[in-house]
């Protein structure tokens, strides 16, 4: 099972801090191997929930000035291990990831300038071959009572079906900060409600919905020509919302499943205000679960 994950945005909403540092590194808390809270990187947290949706290769978008990190990041490094084998106490969530990254493949392809979403997706076309693949950005997480299983239903989904798309939404107040998805309801999916995708737009300034889509897809190979074709030719950068409307205008079928209560919640860190709701929510979250031993 493939996934795109993408850390190439610029992240202008959380400057001074992402001029020399990613948002994608801010760090949230997360329940430790011995049940304790821990405290783990955005992106972090982001490749434990693919690989237990089933996870194996992931393609990382980056800017050419974070590849090192970030490959050094995504590495095992016994060396490190090595180094600090005197406070081996401390190098227990280290060692639980990887081995959760040990068996995934990464492949690093570079996105030179901030082009949009849709462009970063578009750069990882040739890592993907011709299964479904999870699109996932590095900048959000999704906090499920059972990590991975949206993902995983997503994405059996969209392979069972023959289905171009599913996007992930959720009903907000003001919609006109996010994709907008126009839908019909449809029958549900393994317990998750769900709607037949009709219209999607970036942005609009008169939404005709509430339901605004997250950054977490599952996109069938169909999506890559729809992308190409999409480019704008002003300013403007490729968003995947292009690509949805232009898979929608072919003819493609494209369904959304909706997040609820039932399920968990999408959360961002792309602004200030979205990081400090973030990490608080995870602390509560962390406390709660103290003691019980971590499931990854």
């Amino acid at each position: 099972m493939r996934a795109i994950l993408t850390l190439a945005g610029e992240g202008t909403r959380m400057l001074p801090w992402s001029r020399g540092l990613r948002k994608e590194f801010l760090p949230l808390y997360d329940r430790g191997e011995n049940g304790a809270p821990v405290l783990k990187p955005v992106a972090h947290l982001v490749v434990e929930t693919l690989v237990r949706a089933g996870v194996d290769r992931i393609t990382v978008v980056v800017q050419p000035r974070d590849a090192a990190f970030v490959r050094q990041y995504f590495s095992v490094d016994p060396h490190f291990l090595e180094r600090h084998r005197a406070h081996a106490e401390r190098l227990t969530e280290t060692r639980r990831f990887y081995r959760t990254i040990g068996g995934v493949a990464f492949r690093f392809v570079t996105q030179p300038e901030p082009a949009g979403f849709g462009d970063a997706v578009l750069r990882a076309r040739r890592t993907v071959g011709t299964e479904p693949a999870v699109v996932h950005a590095g900048d959000g997480v999704l906090l499920e009572r059972r990590r991975g299983f949206l993902i995983r239903t997503m994405f059996d989904y969209v392979r069972r079906t023959g289905t171009d798309a599913a996007l992930l939404v959720r009903k907000v107040s003001d919609p006109r900060r996010y994709g907008v998805v126009e839908g019909r309801e449809a029958v549900a999916f393994r317990g998750v409600r769900r709607l037949q995708v009709t219209g999607m737009e970036e942005k609009p300034s008169a939404p005709k919905s509430r339901w605004a889509a997250t950054a977490v897809y599952v996109f069938a190979p169909t999506l890559f020509p729809a992308l190409a074709a999409s480019r704008p030719g002003d300013a403007r950068e490729l968003e995947l919302t292009d690509g949805i409307r232009a898979l929608l205008g072919r003819g493609g079928r494209v369904a959304a499943f909706v997040l609820g209560p039932s399920f968990g919640e999408w959360r961002s860190v792309g602004s200030p205000d979205g990081f400090a709701r973030t990490l608080a929510k995870t602390r509560r979250l962390a406390d709660r679960n103290a003691g019980e031993p971590a499931r990854l």
